[in-house]
């Protein structure tokens, strides 16, 4: 009983509004969460039991956690004590993903709602033979009318996109369990329709996914992969990153096997997708609640002929759309990143640093290296709030995909943003309040380096260390106190009438 009291936690005075995937997000980002389970209180706040995985997880979860700042209500964490513990009974601990399986749908809402609506569910994105879209669509659309209303899927057929390609892509969008029935249909229907027009080439089952899923698909060391060819008896081949560019970010998943093994590999391969999708939009869900007016779409997750729904399961009010920030309002970040990845982040001739800089928005730089032997070089960023978001999170992103940070490691940059040498105590706050407030808030670390001599511009160096999300945060809230030191600036300034002469 011991081990599972200082593993056990109780959060209490959580914003009773807030979306389950925000609170999910907080608390795995110190550990594994094996369960979660909502107390019923009469108070108007929320309390929930966490379990963590160690001790030593939960250890950091109640340092972090407790006196946590959220939403204007300050997060109250204690371990539960032991006989409290014992009393609970094995139905008031939920089993299942994360032990969060019997909240069912209310989960979908917040811990203090009883919402009932249903998530937007990540769709399905298959690749058929030009020639088998006919015998798909049926006579009058007779068939795949069929298939819609047996398995309750929304089924789109791009066949006017791409003229005269081999290929047509189809979106389905339904449940788990009504895509896998549609996809395992579409395939019967390919299989019968190459019999009867004697088609004699192999008819392999190709799903599409965003480059951002395949590399959790693949797992380390291709394991993931391994596992589901052999559960399922298939061959599975994924098509090479060199085929990506900033406007196609999607990936062919090629399973060859009968009708009855590729629809099973079917329901495993996109088992796995929805996990990260599901992680990922929590972790940005987190993000559009710390940070006023983040666009979720703004690192184009999902191609815009996808059919794919906004990704965003809270209310829209929670996730107002960027343009509150100034656009005209430029900003410049210097990013470091590793001196190997110089090569592939501007790409054969610049065209890939070239794309980066038109589908961000933003002027893109590498600086000149600093030593032969350095082993970072920087990359100067200058452009609005959501083309930093973009700009950057493509550079993380590109910096993952070619592996030039371990598998099991999570991209850590350090970014660089100056700010006016007045303005360097507001960030560091009294007694460095405002700074460990920020780091808490962001999970990034936070540098002010003391004794620095100010630039030709009046200006100190902020240094950021963190992964791109952590970084994002950091970089609106040290953003958003200039912006008020500025504002108290002009205040003071309109207040003491002309300028002195002390402005010279």
């Amino acid at each position: 009983m011991m081990t599972l009291r200082i593993r056990r936690l109780q959060i209490r005075n959580i914003p009773p509004h807030l979306q389950w995937e925000v609170l999910d997000s907080l608390l795995v980002q110190y550990g594994v969460v094996e369960t979660c389970e909502q107390v019923n209180t009469d108070s108007e706040t929320a309390v929930v039991n966490v379990t963590y995985s160690s001790k030593d997880q939960a250890r950091q979860a109640l340092d972090k956690l407790n006196g946590f700042q959220l939403e204007n209500f300050t997060l109250k964490v204690a371990y539960i004590p032991d006989e409290v513990a014992a009393q609970q009974t094995p139905s008031q601990q939920p089993r299942g993903r994360r032990g969060l399986g019997q909240r069912g749908s209310s989960r979908q809402g917040s811990p203090g709602s009883v919402s009932k609506q249903k998530p937007c569910d990540l769709p399905l994105r298959l690749l058929v033979p030009t020639q088998f879209v006919g015998a798909i669509i049926g006579k009058e659309g007779a068939t795949i009318r069929n298939i819609t209303k047996q398995t309750q899927s929304k089924i789109d057929v791009h066949r006017k996109e791409n003229a005269g390609a081999a290929e047509k892509s189809i979106t389905i969008l339904s449940t788990p369990e009504g895509t896998s029935a549609a996809c395992k249909s579409i395939l019967e229907i390919m299989h019968k329709e190459a019999q009867d027009i004697k088609f004699t080439e192999e008819i392999p089952l190709k799903i599409l996914a965003h480059n951002n899923f395949v590399g959790r698909l693949i797992g380390k060391e291709g394991r993931n992969l391994k596992k589901i060819e052999q559960d399922t008896d298939t061959k599975i081949t994924i098509s090479p990153l060199q085929e990506l560019t900033l406007y196609n970010p999607e990936r062919t998943i090629t399973v060859k096997g009968s009708v009855e093994t590729c629809a099973k590999a079917e329901e495993e391969i996109m088992k796995k997708i929805r996990e990260s999708y599901e992680n990922d939009i929590a972790s940005m869900n987190l993000q559009a609640h710390l940070i006023p007016g983040l666009n979720l779409n703004a690192l184009g997750l999902f191609p815009p002929t996808s059919g794919m729904p906004p990704p965003t399961s809270g209310p829209p009010s929670a996730m107002p759309p960027y343009p509150q920030f100034e656009q005209s309002e430029t900003e410049t970040v210097h990013l470091f990143i590793p001196a190997l990845s110089v090569g592939a982040i501007i790409g054969k001739q610049g065209q890939h640093i070239k794309q980066l800089s038109r589908f961000a928005g933003a002027s893109i730089k590498i600086a000149p290296a600093e030593a032969p032997d350095a082993k970072v070089r920087m990359v100067i960023i200058t452009g609005p709030p959501e083309a930093q978001f973009k700009a950057q999170g493509r550079i993380y992103g590109k910096i993952k995909e070619e592996n030039f940070v371990s598998p099991k490691e999570e991209v850590k940059l350090e970014a660089h943003i100056r700010v006016p040498s007045f303005a360097a105590g507001r960030v560091i706050g009294k007694g460095g309040k405002t700074v460990n407030e920020l780091q808490n808030l962001s999970s990034a670390e936070v540098v002010v380096p003391r004794d620095q001599t100010p630039d030709e511009n009046d200006q100190v160096v902020v240094k950021i260390t963190g992964h791109f999300y952590a970084c994002q945060v950091a970089q609106r809230k040290i953003q958003e106190i200039l912006t008020q030191v500025k504002q108290h600036q002009q205040q003071k300034a309109l207040q003491s009438g002309p300028p002195q002469s002390r402005w010279k």
